[in-house]
């Protein structure tokens, strides 16, 4: 059996029964050492541990299927659900028909640090990361501007890197070309955990310098309102 598990974005209280569950029952955790240390709390003696870093994926995910087929029950584990932008997809690629394998979801960045701003993903939303390790840079702008166009909320994962610095500011002033200057903008960062802080902006004055790796940025659509100090979508019910 090979789970693969969506820890939340980083508390244990914002873990599931079934993630925790899974975890407990398997022989085998494999994942990305800063997400094995997220969960180091419920693992004990007899897990044996699989972790490598960044770019890892492919030889986790193997090594995962590998171990699984020799009788072990393997969990891997992801950051928030582990179907948006996590393992899931990975492990089905590469299991080769494997039946025995079981996604447990979690809570994702988004969900996470919405209900920290208040409630911006009320209506219509979409999510885009804006890393290009995988996904080509025109591409990633092409959605962003047809999302935008659209009026969707947008969720931005992976805003922020040294390697690519740029990337939120040119996704921001690309809305901005398309859908003005009144628009607001949440951005949260470590949700969910010990050093967890979240700020709330007009779109034409967000502080680039608080989004790096670990932060969520929101954009609203043309009715999010930013007041009593919440971010709130309205969902269009007469009141």
């Amino acid at each position: 059996m090979i789970y693969v598990v969506g820890i939340g974005p980083g508390s244990e209280a914002m873990m599931t029964q079934a993630a925790k569950d899974a975890i407990q029952n398997s022989d085998v955790i494999v994942g990305y050492k800063t997400y094995i240390k997220l969960i180091e709390n419920l693992l004990t003696d007899t897990h044996d541990i699989v972790s490598n870093g960044m770019r890892g994926e492919v030889e986790r995910c193997r090594e995962a299927i590998r171990i699984a087929r020799t009788g072990k029950t393997v969990a891997v584990i992801s950051s928030g659900d582990a179907g948006i932008y996590g393992m899931a997809g990975l492990v089905y690629e590469l299991s080769e028909g494997q039946d025995d394998i079981q996604i447990i979801p979690g809570v994702t960045a988004s969900s996470a640090s919405a209900a920290i701003l208040g409630a911006p993903l009320m209506h219509d939303f979409c999510h885009i990361s804006l890393s290009d390790l995988l996904t080509p840079i025109d591409t990633i702008m092409k959605r962003v501007r047809l999302a935008a166009e659209g009026d969707f909320v947008i969720c931005f994962y992976n805003p922020k890197s040294h390697g690519r610095p740029t990337h939120i500011h040119d996704a921001i002033a690309a809305i901005r070309a398309i859908k003005g200057d009144q628009i607001v903008v949440g951005v949260v960062k470590d949700a969910g955990r010990d050093d967890e802080s979240h700020y709330i902006f007009n779109i034409d004055s967000i502080d680039y310098d608080l989004i790096d790796m670990t932060s969520l940025v929101i954009v609203g659509n043309s009715n999010t309102k930013h007041e009593y100090h919440r971010m709130v979508t309205p969902r269009g019910y007469a009141l």
